[in-house]
């Protein structure tokens, strides 16, 4: 069987990468493609066992290293010039175009995907605003290509044979979007890394890039309600912003190492989380730590984590619903020792189980049906 994965692009080690890496831990003679690849020699040793993807026309292009997403409407084009025509298996690791690569009847396609395009479907009118491009030329030229990449993306939906979501949350997404049905296998977390830890300490944790969807701000805000001791790792665009508005019982870290940051989630008395995800990793990060998560009750949040068991859920993005979550979470008493047993359940050795079985069961049939 010949083997071809399909990864969007690879510039860092995130949560995508994550599952590409177990991907290549259960197989390790997939031919990689990528419309590019700019990974450090470290995150390629662990992701790629070494290799170099296979990219397109975009990874030459002027700044393409750091400014790839200007390329967006040529990525439709790219990803369709790749020749898979040799493989039996194409494997896509989806959440842009991946997906949309040729194959023809003669082989079988399983997409993983992370999410149905973003910033073309629900985060379309979020996208525009936040990007100042909801007015003016540029505003109807990008409106004008994310309308194009809407169209394309529904034009590929039949070029995948079966599709696997992170989530229940993203297979209702694949539904409403592609018409599509799908199965669920959660993503890998390494639990075993996130040690537990009984003893808790006085103060909350949030931890995340500061960038609008995240909610750093309505977390920050919260708390500058309160008298509560909140410390917050992270950095990015809304920092100096988020800092304007911060009460003195919170405190920012900035960059931290992934040391300093598991040391604060084992510690912490409970993990704030504000963003609607995909599917949400660090959340379960901190319940392998024993730590319970005070979360958006939608996305994947809604599934990781047990309202009133091993967190507490808030219903909408206002200051005053997470206030009454927070208020809720310290009437409540919670189990360190059962909050990791549920993180134990999106292991990386879950995941891979998962997903060879998955697999190795459709290239089955798919044999049985081609004699």
């Amino acid at each position: 069987m010949k083997k071809a994965l399909v990864h969007d692009w690879f510039s860092v080690y995130a949560g995508a990468e994550k599952c590409v890496e177990s991907f290549t831990n259960i197989w390790n003679d997939f031919e990689v493609y990528s419309l590019i690849d700019f990974l450090t020699d470290g995150d390629r040793d662990i992701i790629l066992n070494g290799k170099k993807a296979k990219t397109s026309f975009i990874q030459n292009l002027p700044k393409a290293k750091d400014k790839y997403r200007n390329y967006l409407p040529l990525f439709p084009l790219a990803i369709e010039q790749f020749d898979l025509s040799k493989y039996d298996l194409i494997l896509s690791s989806s959440h842009a175009v991946a997906k949309g690569v040729l194959t023809n009847s003669n082989q079988l396609h399983i997409s993983y995907v992370h999410t149905p395009i973003r910033y073309a479907w629900d985060l379309y009118h979020q996208y525009l605003r936040e990007s100042g491009l909801d007015r003016g030329l540029k505003g109807k030229l990008a409106k004008y290509f994310l309308h194009k990449i809407r169209l394309w993306d529904i034009s590929t939906v039949n070029r995948v044979d079966y599709y696997i979501a992170n989530s229940h949350y993203i297979a209702r997404r694949i539904k409403k979007i592609y018409g599509k049905e799908s199965t669920v296998i959660y993503p890998p977390v390494d639990v075993d890394r996130f040690e537990l830890q009984e003893s808790k300490e006085d103060f909350y944790l949030t931890a995340s890039r500061m960038v609008p969807y995240k909610k750093i701000d309505l977390i920050v805000e919260a708390f500058s309600k309160t008298d509560k001791k909140l410390i917050v790792i992270g950095t990015g665009p809304d920092m100096e912003k988020i800092k304007s508005f911060a009460g003195e019982n919170i405190e920012f870290l900035g960059f931290a190492s992934d040391n300093v940051l598991l040391e604060h989630m084992q510690k912490a008395k409970a993990f704030v989380f504000a963003a609607e995800e995909d599917f949400g990793i660090v959340p379960v990060e901190a319940q392998a730590c024993g730590t319970p998560v005070i979360c958006l009750g939608k996305g994947g949040t809604k599934e990781t984590v047990i309202d009133g068991e091993t967190g507490v859920h808030f219903k909408e993005q206002t200051v005053e619903d997470l206030l009454k979550a927070i208020e809720r979470f310290e009437s409540l008493k919670f189990d360190p020792v059962r909050i990791r047993e549920h993180a134990l359940k999106f292991s990386k050795v879950r995941f891979e189980k998962e997903i060879e079985n998955f697999v190795n069961a459709k290239y089955d049939e798919f044999l049985k049906e081609r004699l």
